[in-house]
């Protein structure tokens, strides 16, 4: 039986949140086999909510699968392999979702392929398609086949697991790729409108730190060596109120939480950090965690971000205003 690494107690007792707050819903989670997915999935499953394991990884997923149903209730988690580029492997997954489940109130985008990631010229053409084809049409192939159930039951979250706006150096595909994903989930909330309106509450959210590189092997034995490579002295930077990087557990609580206060978050990116400094979380390191945060960004000046970007011209012909949130 695979054994999954880096499994440790779950962190919700932390949150402030009623164990199955959230009894009666159904979340997918893609990718949920494995480090902050599987941190995601847990959490949810301890709020009460029925799990679809979607992920491409047989073994770690049934491992994945009979630890939540062992957390929890048997019958709580379902693993369907499931390849999130491919259309009719959406479609077949979310055909034993609604078998098994009847719908799908919580969509967790969070499936990607990290040890695809290189810089801008070293990436192959195929790693940069393949990142594409996950964190892309991944998303949007999950978004067309479960928000128009939550359209019409009025109800639902959907999510995704977002990056970094650009690496200067390192898994500049992979921010590229998620980039994609991210602006799908902010069109995706200004297209429903207000989720007063709708019921459904649309969010991304920035699990930094957390966890630690995916190994899922590539299709070529040189793009493992060069995983391998990249990672073998490996060391993650100490997270802000922590010795180094974030728990899965710790991550997937605070995603937890979010998924709880998503009406309050329809349209916003939150990161890890903001969400466990919101419920008071007890850090490891508490002297090294942020005590300042920055600014909203205004929904006009994000709409057109790569236009502020860098120094610009050097003598603008009107005068600029702050681009925070008025």
């Amino acid at each position: 039986m695979y054994n999954i690494p880096n499994i440790g107690p779950l962190s919700m007792d932390k949150t402030h949140l009623k164990k199955d707050a959230l009894a009666g819903e159904v979340a997918v989670v893609t990718g949920g086999a494995g480090n902050i997915g599987l941190g995601v999935a847990r959490s949810l499953a301890w709020l009460g909510t029925k799990i679809v394991i979607a992920d491409v990884t047989e073994e770690p997923g049934k491992a994945a699968e009979e630890l939540i149903n062992s957390e929890n209730k048997p019958g709580t988690a379902l693993f369907v392999k499931t390849d999130v580029s491919d259309e009719a492997s959406m479609k077949a997954m979310a055909k034993q979702a609604f078998d098994a489940f009847g719908k799908v109130d919580i969509l967790v985008n969070n499936a990607m392929i990290m040890s695809l990631g290189a810089s801008v010229l070293k990436s192959t053409l195929y790693q940069m398609d393949k990142q594409y084809e996950i964190a892309g049409r991944g998303t949007f192939l999950g978004i067309q086949l479960f928000v128009p159930g939550m359209q019409e039951r009025h109800h639902g979250v959907v999510t995704y697991m977002s990056t970094a706006f650009c690496a200067p150096i390192g898994s500049s595909n992979y921010c590229a790729a998620k980039a994609v994903g991210s602006s799908l989930m902010k069109s995706l909330a200004n297209e429903l409108g207000p989720v007063e309106n709708t019921g459904i509450s649309v969010f991304t959210f920035l699990p930094a730190g957390v966890g630690f590189p995916r190994s899922v092997p590539p299709p070529t034995p040189e793009m493992m060596e060069e995983f391998k490579k990249r990672f073998k002295d490996f060391k993650m930077p100490a997270m802000p109120g922590y010795e180094a990087n974030i728990p899965s557990e710790d991550g997937g609580a605070a995603l937890a939480y979010c998924v709880v206060h998503a009406k309050e978050l329809h349209g916003s990116g939150v990161l890890v950090g903001q969400a466990l400094r919101q419920m008071d979380w007890p850090f490891p390191k508490p002297e090294t965690a942020a005590k300042v945060d920055f600014q909203r960004i205004d929904d006009m000046a994000l709409g057109m971000l790569f236009s502020f970007v860098g120094p610009g011209f050097p003598d603008p012909k009107v005068p600029l205003k702050p681009i925070a949130r008025q």
